[in-house]
């Protein structure tokens, strides 16, 4: 559905300050950023710039590698993208609410997918994906939204997932394909985690210690609060154990 011009949360409180409260929370290893999905085209946001390759046989091409791509651009500035610039990544397109499912299993890129024995044709129809399609999509830093989000995505440590599954036991953690948490959130307003795909790995040079977790923009306050309350008990304890260990030095 379309998104509200809006920077404050149902709550109040700023998307600047639950991004700064996310990040001393969970120290990621990047900043917070959004992901709006948008029923019409936004010309106050500047479209992401970048030519497209040449097209594969099946036509295949975009403004980058995958949709995820996007998520390390995001950290430094805000841009729109249109379904066509996502369109490199069948896959991607496809949990995106871009591409539809028999479209998407008609690509060389899935056809590779299925043939290496990483995913097999039957999982396809349970991976989750966006219900409606988007006319574009925004991606930018949490901080510096002027458009109420469909989904917060954190790139994390272990330990800040840790303080994740701490704040909240029921946090559904995924698998390949990783891009598929962004549906969770979206379509589930459920927090969900990743701990990553090769696909996803290779096309965003994304490090192997980082993980992802997609927030539900609608319950982001609430979660915000519960991951706060976890840090600050992780950090009681942390304090009593270093302090505990100093009597074996």
């Amino acid at each position: 559905m379309m998104r509200v011009m809006t920077d404050t949360p149902a709550t109040g409180t700023s998307w600047s300050d639950l991004a700064e409260r996310l990040t001393l929370a969970l120290h990621p290893l990047a900043a917070p950023i959004a992901i709006t999905f948008l029923a019409a085209a936004n010309a106050d946001i500047p479209a992401f710039e970048a030519a497209m390759p040449e097209a594969t046989p099946d036509g295949r091409t975009g403004r980058v590698a995958a949709g995820c791509v996007f998520w390390m651009h995001a950290t430094d500035r805000t841009f729109t993208t249109a379904p066509a610039d996502h369109a490199n990544c069948s896959v991607g397109s496809y949990t995106h609410g871009l591409l539809s499912l028999e479209e998407a299993a008609t690509h060389s890129d899935v056809a590779t997918l299925v043939e290496s024995g990483w995913v097999s044709p039957e999982v396809f129809p349970g991976i989750p994906a966006v219900s409606t399609r988007p006319a574009s999509i925004a991606y930018g830093p949490l901080a510096e939204t002027h458009v109420t989000p469909s989904v917060i995505l954190l790139r994390l440590n272990g330990q800040g997932m840790m303080v994740m599954t701490d704040a909240l036991p029921d946090l559904r953690i995924e698998g390949k394909p990783q891009c598929h948490i962004i549906a969770v959130a979206h379509e589930q307003a459920r927090v969900a985690a990743s701990v990553g795909c090769a696909l996803s790995r290779a096309r965003t040079g994304m490090g192997a210690h980082a993980l992802t977790c997609a927030i539900p923009a609608s319950t982001a306050a609430e979660v915000t609060g519960l991951v706060e309350r976890a840090a600050g008990i992780d950090g009681v304890v942390t304090r009593y154990a270093a302090q505990d260990a100093q009597r074996f030095r």
